[in-house]
């Protein structure tokens, strides 16, 4: 019978710098168990929604994390403009659509460059994160930051694009897109990605579905659920369509993410054409009073918001569920069996933010 022994696997590790500690039980080199341990960088958010205004609150929920900050300040707007029965305009509407893609967009590239480097392709790692700094350049043009936006208010968003700009745009996203659709080429068809990818942390459907995992982590193994078919934001009057695949391992999620970036980019090309004219805010009179509860779609899967006022410049409750948080049972089950090896590149494919899941 194989000797068992534990290796600590964080919180300090090459994979990602942030501090996701696993405990791996082993036989030789085969993973028979992982034990999360999170708790690393509690920094009590959610707590902080007891001393601060319901406004600046917004500013408290985009740096819950850096890399999905305009979708976080977006979805804790609309969870409170729905409890105030605030009607956001349609041009702030599509606004936000528009950050929020280019945001989806910073993310996964962003993630394509951590995935190539855990399993040591420096050079597409490096050729992924050239190409974010383009899109971070956009997102500061337009939105005003780089990484935290900090677009996004209560009744609308903080600033206007016009339209002259928008299309200004158009010709730099697209050449972006051409260029990234060549480093997602190596992804796609390099033979020793392939052999590092396919097969390696399988999840099935039926895994998946009853382990509650979210966003690509879940369309991976077949499950075609996205929260933007909600029709938030102007999502309901774009033109897109749910990215899938079947091969449930790590090669399929990876596949799900570069076919989300183009429909990410399409999506963008859509608001720059069709956008309406219209104010971008509307005044907000009033303190949230009663309970209400939002589901939205973040580059990682699904974002649970749920804010409770009593009719106090203060909420009573400010609640997250992040989508890692909801992922964490999916790769301690994917871990199971595989290689240590195998290890750094199963943790990455779940596109980790501990940032998110310790709030």
């Amino acid at each position: 019978m194989a000797k068992r022994m534990i290796i600590p696997f964080g919180p300090q590790h090459p994979v990602l710098p942030e501090p996701l500690h696993l405990d791996l039980v082993l036989e030789d080199e085969k993973v028979v168990e992982a034990v999360p341990s999170l708790g690393f960088v509690h920094r009590g958010l959610e707590r902080l929604a007891e001393k601060k205004d319901f406004n600046d609150l917004v500013f408290v929920a985009e740096r819950i994390c850096g890399i999905c900050s305009a979708i976080h300040g977006q979805s804790y707007c609309t969870t409170v403009e729905a409890l105030m029965g605030v009607e956001c305009p349609e041009r702030a509407n599509w606004l936000r659509a528009f950050w929020g893609e280019l945001s989806r967009i910073h993310s996964h590239v962003l993630w394509l460059g951590l995935f190539a480097d855990s399993f040591g392709f420096e050079s597409l790692f490096m050729h992924s994160w050239r190409l974010r700094e383009r899109i971070l350049d956009i997102a500061e043009e337009t939105a005003g930051g780089r990484v935290i936006f900090g677009a996004t208010k209560i009744g609308g968003v903080n600033r206007d694009v016009l339209n002259e700009d928008l299309k200004r745009l158009g010709p730099e996203l697209r050449s972006v897109e051409r260029e990234l659709r060549g480093i997602c080429r190596v992804f796609e068809e390099d033979a020793s990605v392939k052999r590092r990818l396919v097969g390696v942390g399988f999840l099935s459907k039926e895994s998946a579905a009853s382990l509650g995992a979210v966003g690509p982590t879940a369309r991976a193994s077949g499950i075609a659920w996205d929260a933007r078919k909600l029709g938030y934001a102007a999502y309901g009057q774009l033109q897109w369509e749910t990215v899938t695949a079947d091969s449930c391992d790590c090669y399929g999620r990876c596949m799900v993410r570069v076919k989300e970036l183009w429909m990410s980019f399409d999506m963008i090309y859509q608001v720059i054409d069709r956008i309406p004219d219209g104010p971008v805010e509307v005044k907000v009179n009033g303190f949230p009073n009663g309970e209400c509860f939002g589901r939205f779609e973040q580059p990682r899967g699904e974002v649970v918001y749920y804010v409770k006022g009593n009719g106090t410049k203060y909420l009573q409750r400010f609640r997250v569920r992040t989508p890692t948080f909801a992922n964490i049972p999916s790769l301690v089950t994917m871990l199971q069996g595989c290689d240590l090896s195998e290890v750094p590149v199963i943790t990455l494919c779940i596109d980790p933010c501990i940032s998110c899941c310790e709030r």
